[in-house]
């Protein structure tokens, strides 16, 4: 019994996908995509830090629109629809996974990630996560603890004003 409960510990502290950072300050930080711009804002410290171009959902695979969490983070993702391991240059995640609760998907089916193909970035291209370089998602990576709010909109309100709204400013 012991052997059996000393295994299944290990696994989960050695799997990729355990949670990482601690959790974060109300409203701080918070992240706020608009799929309509393809843009992120990185919002820490009362103030927007930073906003990057990314890639969203296509039509009929459309990045979901709400209020979610950060609930997994993980290095190098296995990406699961093709069997390919982490780190494998062929890999479409990247370099790393933000995975957050949208559609009850537990993280795991929606998240910010990397990408091999960052001719990609700026366009409506994606399955429903966002993406970003690799050397850009490994910045937010650092800064993004669980438990931080992402908020994902089709509006044209400025960052300012949302992340206002959300008391993170």
């Amino acid at each position: 019994m012991k052997l059996s409960l000393f295994s299944m510990l290990f696994l989960l502290i050695a799997s990729p996908i355990w949670p990482i950072g601690e959790n974060p300050t109300v409203g701080d930080p918070f992240i706020i995509v608009n799929v309509s711009s393809n843009e992120l804002a990185f919002i820490n410290d009362g103030e927007i830090k930073d906003v990057y171009k990314v890639a969203t959902g296509k039509v009929g695979d459309e990045t979901p629109l709400g209020t979610f969490t950060i609930i997994v983070k993980a290095k190098e993702p296995y990406y699961r629809k093709k069997d390919i391991p982490g780190g494998d240059p062929n890999n479409p995640l990247g370099t790393r996974w933000i995975g957050f609760n949208a559609n009850d998907t537990d993280g795991r089916m929606f998240g910010i990630h990397g990408t091999n193909r960052p001719d990609s970035i700026g366009y409506s291209i994606t399955s429903g996560c966002i993406r970003l370089p690799n050397m850009i998602v490994e910045t937010l990576f650092e800064e993004i603890p669980l438990g931080t709010t992402i908020h994902i909109t089709d509006k044209n309100e400025p960052f300012l004003e949302i992340a206002t709204q959300f008391g993170a400013i």
